[in-house]
């Protein structure tokens, strides 16, 4: 199955007390690119998830965010630094006495003091929270996968329809080039009679022009080379692996052959054709460059 580079997958659950919701994107990129956001205290989290997507995703600049909020109870647990608290503690009451004021401490007024009251992460169990993220994280990708395919079938019959169109400019192609060597040649007889008027015509000289005309011009190899370009492109297009660079360069070749046909044909139907063609190889190559 073909797949486009962009996509977009989203999922969300609640798992052991909290709501847990990944959503993923990607854009083209020449290999596999990976970032993230993610909440601070989730970030051991990171090379699992990047690993998750990886096996799915072979190219793309894909871009994952998590987030994890609690629906039962905070996951943040305040704690008394003691012994900061006794020290604020003596530190007043020797202020009461040398002072001779009243000592009226409390622990509201010990809870006001910097750094006395402590807000902290409650412990993580990590491996019951990757458990839940990572199933999350499965059926985003899940949905994100499939958007890509139905993406990629769409470029998948368009670039098919196109190799029908490049295969019968070849046809084209060899159909107009198996009778340029006699149009050359009727052509050359023609001239030669108006500027030798009525001195005879040297045949040989002529069969020998021609025979050049004809090596020069050939473009045999060429065709068939474009033949067998198309084959592999349909074998690859079949492939139920990531495709992409693959095309490219096989596209690179089909360019290359049809740039060398332009170049030796003289004959200005050919050159429409080929025209036509390049026009063609250059839409399946912007079509591709979506393609993993």
């Amino acid at each position: 199955m073909i797949y486009s580079m962009t996509g977009y997958g989203r999922a969300s659950a609640v798992c052991g007390g909290r709501e847990i919701t990944v959503e993923m994107r990607s854009v083209n990129a020449r290999y596999f690119e990976y970032s993230s956001r993610i909440p601070r205290n989730c970030a051991f989290l990171d090379s699992r998830l990047k690993a998750l997507l990886n096996s799915r995703i072979a190219r793309g600049k894909v871009e994952l965010t998590l987030t994890v909020q609690n629906t039962e109870a905070s996951d943040m647990a305040v704690a008394v630094d003691m012994e900061l608290a006794r020290s604020y503690q003596q530190a007043l009451r020797d202020m009461s006495e040398s002072l001779g004021v009243k000592n009226d401490i409390t622990a509201g007024l010990l809870a006001r003091f910097p750094d006395v009251l402590v807000a902290r992460q409650a412990p993580v169990d990590e491996e019951q929270l990757w458990s839940d993220v990572s199933d999350v994280a499965a059926l985003a990708l899940q949905r994100f996968v499939e958007m890509r395919g139905v993406e990629g079938a769409k470029m998948l019959a368009d670039i098919a329809a196109r190799l029908d169109t490049v295969e019968a400019c070849v046809d084209r192609v060899e159909s107009l080039s198996a009778g340029r060597v006699e149009k050359y040649t009727q052509r050359l007889y023609e001239r030669l009679k108006v500027i030798l008027e009525d001195r005879s015509i040297d045949d040989a000289r002529v069969l020998t022009e021609a025979a050049i005309f004809g090596d020069k011009t050939a473009v045999d190899e060429e065709t068939v080379r474009l033949r067998s370009h198309i084959a592999q492109y349909r074998e690859i297009l079949g492939s139920d692996q990531p495709v992409g660079r693959k095309l490219d360069f096989l596209t690179q070749e089909l360019n290359r052959e049809a740039n060398t046909i332009g170049s030796k044909c003289q004959d200005l139907d050919i050159t429409r054709v080929v025209v036509d063609m390049k026009a063609e190889i250059e839409k399946i190559r912007e079509q591709i460059q979506n393609l993993e």
